[in-house]
């Protein structure tokens, strides 16, 4: 049975999160339960995290709000923070057993804005590039924004990711110009290629993760 794994990110009437911070706070969700300790070895969510990291590690992104978040934050999981965002992320299970507090959320309404000037890159911080040519919704972009990390985690050496964990998990994600989109596609760092189930054509390229202990 095909795995799936849910993001679920708090969308109130009155307090919407910001585009980038949504999707740099999706990234890091994903990071967060692949570093816990309850995700490998005889971790509880270890037998779910394997099954479905050894498939296709798809994602899907749904919002709450009020009574929904307060039932989904009840549910195992991990809560990540950001300035305006909040996203919890839960264990994978089968595509036909989400749990009903999950399966029932909306998909859509999860498109986000920046209402203010992106800060400059930090030096040394990971950057997820997302394809300035895809029109995604925001909860698409967070998906693939948690690929793209998935990918870059995987590729990183043990003493990389403690690293990157004691940062509580630093990153920035920025739309990359046309230029850099094309000069990225041409170096080894990770890449997302959709399977184009919803929004994008399959085989779509999403984003690229770079990382700076990872070769261009």
């Amino acid at each position: 049975m095909e795995q799936v794994l849910t993001l679920v990110v708090r969308v109130e009437k009155n307090a919407r999160p910001t585009q980038t911070d949504a999707l740099e706070t999706a990234a890091r969700a994903v990071l967060a339960i692949l570093a816990d300790e309850r995700s490998y070895g005889e971790g509880e969510w270890a037998p779910a995290m394997a099954a479905w990291q050894d498939n296709r590690i798809r994602k899907i992104t749904k919002r709450a709000r009020g009574a929904e978040w307060r039932r989904a934050e009840a549910l195992p999981g991990i809560t990540m923070h950001g300035d305006t965002a909040e996203v919890r992320v839960f264990p994978p299970t089968g595509v036909d057993d989400v749990p009903a507090e999950l399966f029932k959320l909306q998909v859509t309404g999860t498109d986000f804005e920046d209402t203010a000037d992106l800060p400059p890159l930090e030096p040394g911080v990971p950057v997820l590039w997302v394809n300035p040519a895809l029109e995604m919704s925001s909860g698409k972009a967070m998906a693939q924004c948690g690929h793209a990390a998935q990918l870059a985690w995987w590729a990183l050496s043990p003493q990389a990711r403690k690293e990157w964990e004691a940062t509580d998990f630093a990153l920035a994600v920025r739309t990359a110009t046309p230029p850099q989109w094309t000069h990225l596609l041409t170096t080894n760092l990770p890449v997302v290629q959709d399977a184009g189930f919803t929004e994008v054509a399959p085989g779509s390229r999403t984003v690229i993760a770079d990382h700076p202990l990872l070769t261009r």
